[in-house]
């Protein structure tokens, strides 16, 4: 039997006070005064919390992931980095195909879907390959992945762009054929040195060439995205564009969309604050692919996230053990962690500069990607008979980022020691409080925090 819970003082999208009562997983009524008429006919097991000077917003929900498990359970399983994923926020998270083996077959998305099911502290769903083993030159089982119990609807090579224009054709054609879209990690290999020795390290511009390292250029996420969402206007087909990173894709993207094609795009939380300034310090905590860019950039993604032509957040958590990021910057993994730390930087860049609403908040972070991945119960209004997926958020609370006393097992970090704002103090999954004030409780599935 599910637990009732009464919420009392809390502002929807941070707006005027509401009660919200939670019963059967839902919210059963939201309003004022509700706690002072229901309160004395709770029963003795119902949970009361006060919820003063709280947002009250939809759980979050993330299109770009990477939870490694199977085969890099050193890094990351779907256990640790769906508890990451509850501490922050996350009632939804996308998991992307490159584990090992990759995703590219119904069996190995259907194991991830059971771990997540198991798991229980957020909802998890697979991401399938575009192409067998991520190679780029056949397609993967796309159509038996579909129809597997994972359900998948997304498809991804995420860490490798499908350079070839054919074969990133037909993967329209075909996914469009069982409902889905494909999500394009924008790159071109030939104008980032990965099939030469000379791999690209950085964002290729003053800094690069002060430093000394390989530069990767703006152009090659751009050729890639003028190429892809001319396929998609050309097949019909339904095109996201994965952490958009430069100002001169924002514009391509805007013209796509003016013109009508289908194409959504997200942006990671660390190209909204850090620029490619930090790599000067030559610590491979900031090494990330996509790379950090210019200020110039990151200041065009904020605008464009702000103005709706980029859709959502995405946070591309990509945990790595120490010893590959603990190391020459030349020999260091790419990737950064970013479950635990998402609410509090776009928090930080996109609501205290002005640029958005608590409202628009959950619009980026929770509606316009389920509306993206097409769920129907993620993401939805705060009102009377819709899925308890909440978070309630203390927008006053300033901390310290420690990567130490996150659930993921990534320590990699690029925000340690940094102070930022905002903490979630509360999620509930399904109705569910997987996470009460600041600390993981239950899942689920009845699972405890170790």
């Amino acid at each position: 039997m599910s637990t009732t819970y009464l919420i009392t003082g809390a502002r929807p999208y941070g707006e005027d006070p509401q009660d919200v009562l939670i019963e059967g997983g839902r919210i059963a009524e939201i309003g004022p005064d509700i706690g002072h008429r229901a309160a004395p006919q709770l029963t003795d097991d119902a949970v009361i919390i006060d919820g003063s000077g709280l947002v009250l917003l939809p759980g979050m929900v993330d299109l770009h992931v990477h939870l490694r498990e199977p085969g890099r359970e050193d890094a990351e399983t779907v256990e640790t980095g769906s508890r990451a994923a509850a501490a922050g926020g996350f009632t939804a998270v996308h998991a992307m195909a490159n584990s090992s083996p990759v995703a590219d077959t119904a069996g190995v998305v259907e194991q991830v879907h059971r771990l997540g099911l198991d798991s229980g502290w957020t909802e998890v769903y697979p991401v399938g390959a575009i192409t067998r083993g991520l190679g780029g030159t056949v397609l993967a089982e796309l159509g038996a992945m579909a129809d597997s119990s994972a359900q998948v609807r997304m498809f991804s090579d995420d860490g490798h762009c499908v350079n070839n224009a054919q074969l990133m054709r037909r993967a329209l054609e075909y996914v469009k054929t069982i409902g889905g879209f494909v999500a394009q990690h924008a790159q071109d290999a030939h104008l980032t040195g990965w099939d030469t020795e000379h791999v690209a390290q950085m964002n290729e511009g003053k800094v690069s060439a002060t430093l000394g390292l390989p530069g990767w250029p703006s152009v090659a996420e751009e050729a890639i995205i003028a190429r892809d969402v001319l396929l998609a206007d050309y097949t019909g087909a339904r095109l996201h564009i994965c952490h958009v990173s430069t100002a001169g894709s924002v514009e391509i993207i805007r013209w796509a969309k003016q013109r009508g094609i289908q194409v959504t795009a997200e942006v990671t939380p660390h190209h909204l604050m850090l620029t490619d300034d930090l790599v000067k310090s030559y610590n491979p905590v900031y090494k990330v692919n996509p790379p950090l860019r210019t200020e110039a950039d990151t200041l065009a993604l904020r605008e464009a996230l702000a103005e709706g032509i980029i859709d959502c957040v995405g946070t591309d958590h990509a945990p790595h053990p120490d010893q590959a990021k603990e190391c020459e910057w030349a020999q260091a993994a790419m990737g950064m962690t970013g479950l635990e730390t998402a609410l509090p930087v776009v928090q930080h860049a996109m609501v205290e500069t002005g640029l958005i609403s608590w409202r628009r908040f959950a619009e980026i972070t929770s509606v316009r990607p389920s509306d993206i991945y097409g769920h129907d119960h993620q993401g939805r209004p705060l009102a009377a008979g819709e899925p308890a997926n909440l978070i309630l958020v203390d927008p006053s609370v300033t901390t310290t980022v420690r990567p130490e006393d996150h659930a993921t097992k990534g320590r990699n970090s690029p925000f340690r020691g940094l102070e930022l704002p905002g903490q979630v103090r509360h999620t509930f999954l399904g109705g569910h409080q997987v996470l009460a004030q600041g600390e993981l409780t239950s899942s689920r599935t009845g699972r405890t925090a170790r």
